[in-house]
């Protein structure tokens, strides 16, 4: 089963119902019927449509949900996207650390999806981001600093101050009387 074979069985509303009803434990065409709201032809017509899609079963006398086809489906899904969609080469020319950017960044753009927990790994993720973002020897003010990290902490489970605070606690960014630099003496990150 395909995600658009699952959106096209759901799409019209009273199969939905029909669904919904099932999955709430309405074991019958009767109980799907009251649950549903909906008249008995069109829960019927609904029940078998279901089940020729394979959403929905008898078992034991009883009409059963396959919810796990969801997941099933989900999981196919992503798998066949990801090996079907190229990795993104974020220009470190080392496996390794492509591999850890691919993980930790997006591919629209390498905004940051999330910061990894071990410090070597993050130190990692935020040279890339410290190199792609600042210019050696430029100074920005933390208002331009802020408005670049906006940009890649869009949509992630980190904010900007965090990263800002990290990028200075790991080196990459010097600060004074409110004026940043990319710092040229930054440890090498392997």
């Amino acid at each position: 089963m395909t995600p658009e074979e699952i959106v096209g069985l759901l799409a019209e509303p009273g199969r939905l119902r029909v669904f919904s009803a099932v999955v709430l434990g309405a074991g019958t065409p009767s109980e799907v019927t009251d649950r549903a709201g909906i008249p008995p032809k069109e829960a019927v017509a609904a029940l078998r449509r279901l089940q020729e899609g394979g959403l929905v079963q008898a078992a034991g006398g009883r009409l059963v949900a396959r919810a796990g086809q969801f997941k099933d489906t989900a999981l196919r899904a992503a798998r066949s996207e990801d090996s079907a969609r190229p990795g993104v080469d974020h220009g470190s020319g080392d496996p390794r650390v492509e591999t850890l950017l691919r993980t930790f960044l997006r591919d629209d753009g390498g905004r940051i999806r999330s910061l990894p927990r071990q410090f070597g790994r993050r130190r990692i993720v935020l040279h890339h981001l410290a190199r792609r973002s600042f210019e050696t020897g430029a100074a920005y003010p933390e208002r331009e600093v802020n408005a670049v990290l906006r940009g890649w902490c869009e949509g992630a489970g980190v904010d900007h101050v965090t990263v800002r605070r990290y990028l200075v606690d790991h080196c990459l960014l010097s600060r004074a009387d409110g004026v940043y630099r990319l710092r040229e003496d930054a440890p090498a990150v392997l």
